[in-house]
Formats: C-alpha cells, structure tokens, sequence
C-alpha cells in the first residue's frame, strides 16, 4: 500500500517536473539551472553565494581544483631488444642525498617526503604525529611547515625538516639546531607566492600557544617578507649565514612562477645546499581562491624550466632539486625525476592516504579534512598509528611500482632517469620540455 502510495507521488512529480522542462520557455524552466551550471560552472556558483553570504574573503582548503600540469601527456620509454630491461635480481636503489656538500647530509630511503604543512597554522598536533610515524616507518623525511618546533613531531620524525619561517616561529638557534635540515621558506604555491597572514588569537589553543611562544592574546602574524628583509642581497645574506651556523643542510622555498629564472639568479648566489620550488597546484590548509587559483606557475613547467635553467649555468650538481605541487601518483613521481628533480614533496595525496577509511568517521556530514586540520571539529577522532600505517603503505607501495618501471627502462638506480627517458602525445609540450614527440621517431 505504502509502495504503491511513494510510487504514485514520485510518478506525479516527474511527469509534472517533465512536463514543465518540455514545454515552458526558458525563464520559467527549471532546466535554466543546468544551462547556467554549464556557463558558469557549479563551484563559481556555489563560490560566489559563499561569497555573498559574509562578503569575506574565500578561502578554500586543500589546494585548487585548476590543474595545468599536464602529466598524462607524458610517457616513460620502457626498453626491449636494442636495449634490454634490468636483469632480473638486480638490486634496485631508490636512495636520495639531499645537501651531499653539507656536514650532515639528508639521507634519504627513496626520493618522496613528505612536505611542508605546519602544526597550528594547517594541521592538528595528532596528523603531524601520524605524517612523521609513516615517514620515519620508510625511510625518508617530514617537514614542520611555517611553525615552531612541537616536541611531539620531532620525536616522531627520524628525518625532520625545519622551516624558517615568516612567522618567526621556528627561527631561534635552540630549535634550528634540533633539525635534519632547514628550509627557508619565502612562498608557496597555493598562496601564489608570498602572502600576509594572521593566525587570530582566539583560535589557538594552548599547546599550540606554548609551542609558537606566544603571549596569550597575541595573534599569530607572518608577513609577506621576513622582518628586516628588504632587498635580496638580504636574502641572500640570511641564506649563507645560516649555511655557515648550522652542519645540516639548508635550503629555500619559493613559488613557481613565469619569473622562475629571475628568482634562480638570486639564489645561485647563495651557498644553499637545495632548492624547493613549489608549483600553483600545491595545497594547504586555506588559501584565499584567487590566490590558488589564478597566480603562479603550473609545476610540470617548473620543474622542466628550473632544472633546465641549473643546467645551463653549470650548477645542476651544486643544488638539489626539490619539487612539490599536486603530484599524486608514482607516475607523477618519476616524470618529475626524469625532468631535474632529485626529489619530490607530497601533501594533499599523503592526507588521502593517511585518512583512508577513516574518512567514514565524518563522510558525508562533514569534509574529510576536519579530521587533520588543526581547526577541524573531529581532530580527536583520527587513529595515528592507522594513518600512519596506511600512509607508509601508500609510500612502500609508489616506490615498488617506481622500481618496476625502471626495471622497464633499464636502469638500476632512481638517479639514472633524465629528460631523454620521456616522450609527449603533445608536440607542442615535447618542445616545451625539451623531449620527443611521440609522432615522430626517437632522436636519439
């Protein structure tokens, strides 16, 4: 009775609904919603009631949703007969020095870490745990982001990176002299470069306040420079003073835009051990949507142009190459080798593997970031030692792949791959890059 009743309803409604889409002009027809979603799309639709509901800045979490690098136009060149494949039983070395020059040099067990998002201003005390437990299950390296230095991470984390930050939070030689390697941050890619930001002091909490070495009632402030930084030369001086004080590596942080060359110029004068360049497809925990979405430069042109520009001026041996920017697949990590880079960052697709099944905890009520952003209203619900277990997997799992496509290809070492082992669909982006296009035979 009851089934027989619902049906008649929702027949009635679809005939009605159907009817009136046939048939009435478009001002008073429903199917206009469809039509505009097409013209403006349903995230500028949605975004700009976001916007009209505060008349606030937007801010979005996780990164932009407008993606430019064009991986999948890339292939890897496997060999056969002129060339044979690895033999089989052939030990396969995934190992990455960062700062071979440096005192201390990062060693690393494969060319992935895990990059920068910073407890307080982006994650919860409890992810950062779990980010610093998988890293340290695999071999490699997590980084503190723009933060002071928790007590928590650095006990977890076998290899911890250190940012110097525009927050002023980690830059006191008590905390720097606690760190595997320092990194310099001047920018990032989801924030298309160097942005102000205040942390409100009604949102932080007191680990957090006591971690940062705040006052209560202090805000949290990062500036679009560092303090007392007003020219490069004073980049540069700050970036060789700290490779003098300190036996670990140092490095610097930039976003990746059309001036990548120009930036090169001014940290080639310095005595920095690498390079992090991240491209406008990285993610945090909010940026504002312009600022994802409109600036920067697109990481697989990044990479491609800053490791050929290296080249050029006979310093590709002297700096490390680190890039970072919406790379999510073991694919994604071996195009990026293979185009400059010594190793690559990952944030956004490290979270999805860390959250797993987890996600169900808050899915379809809430995001799955409440439960790993420090604001988020589910942090206590996230199990550390399962998302670090499932991350490490992710990680064990993209480096065996890695290893059987260079079995594939030859080779016996991650360092062996060049520009020379990819081709392109796209004859446009082949020259771009400087490889083959696919629709004409090898060059070499």
């Amino acid at each position: 009775m009851m089934e027989t009743l619902v049906g008649n309803i929702s027949n009635n409604l679809t005939d009605s609904m159907l009817k009136n889409m046939l048939t009435r002009d478009y001002g008073q027809n429903i199917f206009d919603m469809v039509t505009t979603a097409q013209k403006i799309t349903p995230r500028a639709a949605v975004e700009a009631c976001l916007r009209a509901e505060t008349g606030q800045i937007l801010e979005r979490p996780l990164g932009s949703p407008n993606v430019q690098s064009p991986w999948n136009k890339l292939f890897l060149s496997p060999t056969q007969l002129f060339s044979l494949p690895t033999a089989d039983n052939t030990p396969i070395h995934m190992e990455v020095t960062i700062g071979k020059r440096a005192r201390k040099p990062l060693k690393l067990g494969m060319p992935i870490m895990i990059t920068a998002m910073s407890y307080g201003a982006s994650l919860s005390l409890e992810a950062k745990v779990a980010l610093a437990r998988a890293a340290s299950m695999v071999g490699t390296a997590t980084n503190t982001g723009e933060s002071a230095l928790a007590g928590e991470e650095r006990a977890a984390a076998n290899l911890l990176i250190g940012q110097y930050n525009r927050y002023g939070a980690m830059n006191t030689r008590e905390q720097l002299s606690k760190l595997d390697a320092i990194e310099v941050q001047l920018g990032q890619g989801a924030w298309g470069g160097a942005i102000p930001e205040t942390i409100k002091a009604n949102t932080i909490k007191g680990h957090m306040r006591e971690t940062w070495h705040l006052e209560p009632g202090q805000d949290a402030t990062r500036g679009a420079r560092f303090k007392g930084i007003n020219s490069p030369q004073d980049i540069i001086n700050l970036l060789n003073k700290l490779k003098q004080e300190y036996e670990v590596p140092i490095g610097i942080k930039i976003a990746a835009t059309h001036y990548i060359e120009k930036e090169l110029d001014v940290i080639l004068q310095t005595d920095v051990d690498f390079i992090v360049i991240d491209g406008s497809e990285g993610g945090t925990a909010a940026a504002v949507t312009t600022l994802e979405d409109d600036l920067g430069l697109p990481t697989l042109f990044a990479v491609s142009r800053a490791a050929k520009y290296l080249e050029a001026k006979g310093v590709k041996d002297k700096y490390d190459l680190i890039i970072a920017g919406g790379l999510k697949t073991p694919g994604d990590f071996l195009k990026a080798l293979s185009l400059g880079a010594n190793a690559v960052y990952i944030g956004t697709i490290a979270l999805m593997a860390l959250l797993q099944t987890q996600v169900t905890k808050v899915l379809p009520e809430y995001p799955s970031p409440q439960l790993v952003m420090y604001s988020g209203k589910f942090v206590d619900k996230l199990d550390i030692d399962r998302g670090a277990e499932t991350l490490a997997n992710f990680l064990n799992s993209s480096v065996e792949e890695m290893k059987l496509a260079l079995i594939g290809m030859g080779k016996d070492n991650i360092s062996q791959l060049n520009s020379q082992d990819l081709v392109s669909v796209d004859k446009h982006l082949a020259e771009a890059l400087g490889i083959d296009y696919a629709g004409n035979p090898c060059s070499r």
